[in-house]
């Protein structure tokens, strides 16, 4: 485990929240000079603390919806998942996936916008590795809901920030140009570019790339620019948790309760699955269970059942689903 200490942390949560900030905005907030700052950030970058940049962004909002598969492998050797793996990254609507430590064995979310040609890949890909497939849940992911990462700091503060996360669907879809599309490929897991940068990539002016990346934020497409943060090296894992409930009455009064804890990041909304669906960065899986019961005590007989895995390796991230500008005029 890396020594991280409080400034670090500090400094951690500020990137988090915006890491389009500048060092020194940054340094004002945490008590430290931006050469300070600087210095700190690329330490933990050269660590391998801070992984990346990525910006959350809506792309519901482009018309699309998004399913999400629990895959329970059979009979497959380990060359076996990793091909599986593999062919389901390579797919250009392949919004994440990742392997697990529990009950399934990968998780799958692809972005759909023609069920025909979902239904193409999905079967190509049951035809070729069908017989290894025990399981598979099949739910439509309706919605995100992105919380800052209390845990880094837990002060007296923490609270009001998580009062309106950042959410992923639930609104209109909206029309974007085709340069907006360029800029979001170039900011997805970049998104600390400097303007100027961005701008080169983009063959505009940087006033031209300021003015469409604002534009994208201010229609809420662009919702936030975070820190991809290998958590291990700070003594803590990434856990889901899913609860059914006996009185969904209660589930309001459980998601405005739970949505407070500091170590909760996601909360996701599905059809066809659980009732509440949670995503923790915390210790273990006892801090994690203590957190649970803590929910069953203060709602009495509210919860069914739950069940709990840990992340292991993220096989593909890509935000936002690949189109060629042919695609793109079509939307």
């Amino acid at each position: 485990m890396e020594q991280v200490d409080l400034k670090d942390r500090k400094i951690l949560y500020e990137l988090d929240l915006n890491c389009r900030q500048s060092n020194a905005q940054i340094g004002k907030k945490v008590g430290l000079s931006k050469e300070v700052v600087t210095y700190r950030i690329k330490r933990m970058e050269e660590e391998g603390i801070i992984i990346n940049y990525w910006t959350l962004m809506d792309s519901y909002r482009f018309g699309y919806q998004a399913f999400r598969y629990y895959i329970v492998f059979q009979n497959a050797t380990s060359a076996i998942r990793d091909e599986i793996m593999q062919q389901i990254a390579s797919y250009k609507k392949t919004w994440a996936g990742y392997s697990i430590k529990g009950m399934y064995d990968i998780s799958v979310h692809i972005w759909v916008n023609s069920i025909p040609d979902f239904y193409k890949f999905w079967d190509s890909l049951n035809d070729r590795y069908g017989d290894y497939f025990a399981e598979k849940i099949f739910t439509i992911y309706l919605q995100v809901d992105c919380y800052p990462l209390s845990y880094l700091i837990r002060d007296e503060n923490y609270k009001s920030d998580r009062e309106k996360p950042q959410t992923l669907g639930g609104k209109d879809p909206i029309h974007i140009d085709y340069i907006d599309y360029q800029l979001l490929k170039e900011i997805d897991d970049n998104a600390r570019i400097p303007t100027i940068e961005l701008a080169e990539k983009l063959g505009c002016s940087s006033q031209n790339a300021n003015y469409h990346l604002k534009g994208l934020m201010k229609k809420e497409i662009i919702q936030g620019f975070h820190t991809n943060i290998d958590v291990t090296k700070l003594g803590l894992e990434e856990y889901k948790v899913d609860i059914w409930l006996k009185e969904l009455s209660k589930r309001k009064k459980i998601w405005d309760y739970i949505k407070y804890n500091p170590n909760i990041t996601y909360i996701n909304t599905s059809a066809g699955y659980a009732d509440i669906e949670l995503e923790f960065t915390i210790e273990d899986s006892n801090a994690l269970i203590d957190i649970i019961e803590d929910v069953s005590n203060k709602f009495p007989n509210a919860i069914r059942k739950y069940i709990f895995w840990s992340k292991k390796k993220w096989f593909k991230l890509q935000n936002i689903p690949e189109m060629t500008e042919a695609d793109f005029k079509k939307t």
